[in-house]
């Protein structure tokens, strides 16, 4: 019996001391390459480099989330970016989050611009849904600005005409295994990861609409409901309305002001 008890015990030690050296393990591969969660979260660190020559260092994080195809890797579900703001102690955070209407994060990341201390973003909609969503712009970027206490949307001719380059890694679900274990990634290397994207708007920030951007025109009951715009495009105004009733897209996501060009609202 005492045999027994002792075996027992030795087991039960082993045991502990097994957890506590995984845990030893994933503390220091977290502190020393950036950080893998188990619920598909990554992140890492990018240098940045600036319309005028200077670098900034960004931590980007993103997690795996939402709508996706049998046997195909989840999407990215949420993701985000910080850094200091140059010349101050300034910390300043933007989030890009789960959007049930698209069942996924709504963006690409291209780049982060800095003039007389104000932050500009520039994305690109995520796949067509996306795209939709957010108006269609054409080039298809969505920018954001932040005003000092928030970050809002603005349009492409408000962007300062010296941002140019693209800065940051685009394809971060084709990258992230690169991207684990890498403390900061140069931005020589970011330019070199996406020299491999082939569309235009990836290669700098073009100011001119693209010929053809390949997504069909949909509409949205804001729901994660799609239909194409098509559907929607009858002889007479109120006939698009008694469409959009049909099919229970009401306010704002009736496409019939924007197929007529009329003052008129659909009323729930």
């Amino acid at each position: 019996m005492r045999k027994d008890n002792d075996n027992r015990a030795f087991h039960n030690k082993s045991g502990i001391i097994t957890l506590l050296v995984f845990i030893v393990m994933v503390v220091t591969g977290i502190n020393a390459c950036g950080y893998f969660g188990i619920f598909g979260e990554v992140s890492w660190k990018e240098e940045v480099l600036l319309h005028d020559g200077t670098k900034i260092y960004v931590k980007r994080w993103q997690k795996r989330g939402g709508v996706h195809e049998p046997g195909i890797s989840s999407p990215v579900g949420e993701q985000s970016i910080k850094f200091k703001l140059p010349g101050t102690q300034k910390t300043i955070k933007w989030r890009d989050e789960y959007s049930r209407d698209i069942g996924r994060s709504n963006f690409e990341m291209l780049a982060l611009h800095i003039l007389n201390s104000t932050p500009y973003i520039i994305t690109k909609p995520r796949l067509c849904l996306s795209y939709n969503k957010w108006g269609r712009p054409n080039p298809p970027y969505v920018i954001f600005k932040f005003d000092g206490k928030d970050w809002k949307r603005i349009e492409l001719a408000e962007l300062p005409l010296e941002f140019k380059s693209i800065n940051m890694i685009i394809d971060t679900e084709g990258e992230e295994k690169s991207l684990i274990g890498r403390s900061i990634l140069p931005a020589q290397e970011i330019k070199y990861i996406n020299s491999h994207l082939t569309q235009e708007e990836f290669k700098t920030i073009i100011r001119t609409p693209l010929e053809r951007v390949g997504c069909p025109d949909l509409a949205t009951n804001g729901k994660g409901r799609w239909v194409g715009i098509g559907f929607f495009k009858k002889p007479s105004y109120e006939e698009c309305l008694a469409q959009c009733k049909m099919v229970f897209f009401y306010g704002q996501h009736c496409p019939c002001d924007r197929l007529f060009k009329t003052g008129s609202k659909l009323e729930k």
